[in-house]
């Protein structure tokens, strides 16, 4: 017979694992399903290697920018010339906005759904809120982290080609 020993570590880890999903929400909109993507996700064989790391989001300079996910704010600043906010959450996945002018500083506790900030002037040819996604060094699909949209199908009328 075999004895098992189980430590507090190893429950808090099994407890964690078994954890229910962590909810976000489209940073543009605050709702749990993606609207308005201008530019997708195109994530690169090697993290050197040219993609867009993240998608883009249809949204008006001077518009508010929300948290998709509750966390706590790892940088609030510029980077390469371009504002930058960037959220760690407790799951594991940093999101990133840009070019945002941020109204919350590195350290911060925000809530899903809260304003971080602005959207600033465009930094590159693509308008609108460039969003992306990590965990660890690997590049998410930031839409993956959200609700599938639902498509539902109506038959067509009578004696209509399709």
């Amino acid at each position: 017979m075999r004895t098992f020993i189980i430590t507090v570590p190893t429950v808090l880890v099994a407890f964690l694992v078994a954890a229910p999903a962590f909810a976000y929400v489209d940073p543009s909109t605050g709702a749990s399903t993606a609207s308005g993507v201008i530019r997708a996700f195109d994530k690169p064989a090697q993290n050197w290697l040219p993609g867009h790391r993240g998608v883009d989001l249809r949204l008006s300079v001077g518009s508010d920018v929300l948290a998709s996910g509750s966390g706590v704010v790892a940088f609030a600043g510029t980077v390469a010339g371009t504002p930058t906010v960037s959220i760690d959450h407790p799951d594991g996945v940093r999101t990133t906005y840009q070019p945002v002018h941020p109204l919350i500083s590195a350290g911060d506790l925000v809530k899903e759904g809260s304003v971080i900030g602005r959207l600033a002037h465009p930094t590159t040819q693509w308008p609108g809120l460039q969003w992306g996604a990590k965990r660890g060094e690997d590049y998410l699909n930031p839409l993956s982290l959200l609700d599938a949209t639902t498509i539902r199908l109506k038959p067509s009328p009578a004696g209509v080609a399709l």
